[in-house]
């Protein structure tokens, strides 16, 4: 039993709110940050594909959100692997 009856309460809350806020800044993050080059706008206006229901593709730049999420991920990773080593707890 829990010293505090709340106390699950509040680690529930611990753990939705920043994901709530993580998925809200991600949603923004792609929808205005690319990796801007000289011909971005072009890349972003023209279409390289016509599929049915008027869906169409274009060849934009890739969000500099994701890259940064992606590099993140591999960055926590590889010092995931280093500090288990260095500290040696068995994983």
């Amino acid at each position: 039993m829990r010293f505090f009856q709340l106390l699950g309460f509040q680690h529930t809350m611990a753990w939705l709110f920043p994901t709530l806020v993580f998925m809200v800044v991600f949603g923004v993050g792609l929808a205005f940050a690319h990796l801007h080059g000289q011909d971005s706008e072009a890349r972003k206006k023209t279409i390289t594909g016509r599929f049915a229901d008027g869906l169409e593709e274009r060849d934009a730049p890739f969000p500099l959100f994701m890259m940064l999420i992606i590099a993140g991920t591999f960055i926590w990773g590889f010092f995931y692997i280093v500090m288990h080593g260095v500290l040696g707890v068995k994983i």
